[in-house]
């Protein structure tokens, strides 16, 4: 358990030195009585973690170790806090509700949408998220224009940001709406679609499981989505805009964009396949 002076002490060091946009008083972290508090008290970062979701979180079935570049982010905020780390096994869907209920601390991942920022609040983005398309053979476009024709067939999961981009970017296509990504990606493969949009992490990891479905383009003008942490809403924001004053110095310190290069290798993803000028 970490006791006051050691907490102060980190909190003078160099790493809130690079997040000085925090611009939070020792006294009024202190005083609060919230998510902060009990986080200094207890010694424990808790968080959240979807054990078939990788490349964001991974847990073994032999072992029970967690993996993922939303793992190795976790632990190391909780090794800069002097804190253990705690991971609670939960899903996409669920994590909201682990946050509602207490169970955990933070949860990475999350995209604020306008339903969910009723109920939680969010950081700061840890990464961009850019929109792609995995385009069948043939398909020659660089731009949303290129794509932006009744006979371009798109394929996305209905009612999510995928399905926004492209209606945003290229009204005119003709927008195959299915159930999940899953069909989305099933109409690509049989050529009842010539492309699907997914962001940039995912399309990576789709085309890495199969090489031969598409080619990957990231049309312009580039759009994107965030992935962001979800904290428990409450009065006291010292917690989050602590959270959000760690991840700006981490994100300029490259070492966010570093743990995403890296943990893609559990879905096949070498660095060499990322776009030139990738970033977050």
């Amino acid at each position: 358990m970490m006791n006051r002076r050691r907490f102060n002490t980190f909190l003078g060091a160099g790493m809130v030195s690079a997040a000085a946009g925090l611009k939070i008083g020792m006294g009024q972290a202190f005083a609060a009585d919230g998510s902060f508090q009990r986080v200094k008290n207890s010694g424990v970062l808790r968080i959240g973690g979807v054990p078939d979701g990788a490349p964001y979180y991974k847990k073994s079935l032999t072992d029970g170790s967690w993996q993922g570049f939303y793992i190795d982010i976790c632990k190391k905020l909780a090794d800069d806090l002097r804190l253990e780390l705690s991971v609670l096994e939960t899903t996409w869907g669920n994590s909201v509700l682990d946050l509602q209920a207490d169970k955990v601390d933070v949860f990475f991942g999350l995209n604020p949408t306008p339903e969910r920022q009723k109920v939680i609040d969010f950081s700061v983005p840890v990464f961009n998220n850019a929109f792609s398309l995995v385009a069948k053979e043939g398909l020659e476009a660089t731009s949303w224009e290129d794509v932006n024709k009744p006979e371009i067939r798109i394929a996305v999961d209905a009612g999510s940001s995928h399905d926004a981009a492209v209606t945003r970017h290229a009204p005119n296509a003709t927008v195959v709406r299915l159930k999940n990504q899953s069909d989305a990606t099933a109409a690509l493969q049989s050529g009842r679609a010539d492309a699907q949009c997914l962001v940039l992490v995912l399309g990576l990891s789709l085309r890495a499981k199969n090489p031969k479905i598409g080619k990957l383009i990231i049309p312009t003008p580039a759009d994107y989505t965030t992935s962001n942490a979800g904290f428990r809403r409450e009065d006291d924001q010292s917690w989050r805009q602590f959270v959000d004053g760690w991840i700006k110095a981490n994100r300029a310190s490259g070492f966010i964009k570093d743990a995403i290069i890296r943990n893609m290798q559990l879905v096949g993803v070498k660095q060499s396949d990322f776009p030139p000028g990738f970033d977050v």
